[in-house]
């Protein structure tokens, strides 16, 4: 609140923030008032986490270091395991000073460019020169396709693409970054859950996996169909960039 008032001075706006801050947690049938920090989840947390960590930014680029943040995740590249062992002392420092504490977890040293030290931030992990969707954001996805692509959903196949094709979309838009094996084994993954709906459609057993149904359904007729197929997508935003 003090980092607040120096930018704000109408005290409605202060206190409906503090107000925020304060506010009773309920989880279950326990309910408890909060003595720190901002709520996980709320639509103001990232803005202060923004207000309370600028100081952060102009600590580690006055010091030379090239520091990443979104909210109060953040990634310092450096030069050199000293540089970087050196700049994660920086921040110590700084989040005692502050009343913060880093995430036991996720802080760690590494070289990014060897197997096995690579680090994750905002949905990516990068690793050997390389960007790929982290293991969790591609269960994400998948989650949701299998939500949409039950066997026994009685709809069409018009219908449950176009009901597939916005998730598909929105998440290319995001992850387009992303090594291109990716998208090579979501398509396929997507093709295969509509495979076992049409056999089942047809009153057939099976899961869609074998060689004649790839033969009877191939590529080209979900495509025909109307599904977004995102390897193809990868090469034409690659091809225009």
């Amino acid at each position: 609140m003090d980092h607040i008032g120096k930018r704000i001075s109408d005290g409605r706006i202060l206190a409906l923030i503090e107000s925020l801050l304060k506010q009773d947690v309920l989880r279950g049938l326990d309910r408890w008032t909060p003595t720190g920090g901002t709520p996980q989840g709320s639509v103001i947390s990232p803005l202060l986490a923004n207000i309370y960590l600028h100081p952060l930014d102009e600590c580690m680029a006055g010091l030379g270091y090239r520091l990443v943040r979104y909210a109060d995740d953040f990634v310092v590249l450096c030069k050199s395991r000293e540089e970087a062992e050196a700049g994660l002392a920086e921040i110590r420092r700084f989040v005692e000073l502050n009343g913060l504490c880093l995430h036991p977890d996720k802080t760690h040293l590494g070289d990014c460019r060897q197997k096995g030290e690579g680090f994750e931030f905002l949905g990516y992990r990068f690793e050997r020169g390389r960007r790929f969707v982290r293991t969790k954001s591609l269960k994400q996805l998948k989650d949701k396709i299998r939500a949409k692509t039950g066997r026994s959903r009685g709809q069409s196949l018009k219908r449950i693409i176009a009901d597939l094709n916005p998730i598909l979309r929105g998440w290319f838009g995001y992850f387009k970054h992303a090594n291109q094996t990716t998208f090579r084994r979501v398509d396929g993954f997507v093709r295969r859950r509509l495979r076992s709906i049409l056999r089942q459609q047809a009153k057939k057993p099976g899961l869609g996996i074998c060689q004649k149904d790839h033969m009877q359904w191939p590529k080209a007729f979900f495509a025909k169909a109307g599904l977004v197929a995102l390897h193809p997508a990868w090469l034409e935003a690659r091809h225009s960039r």
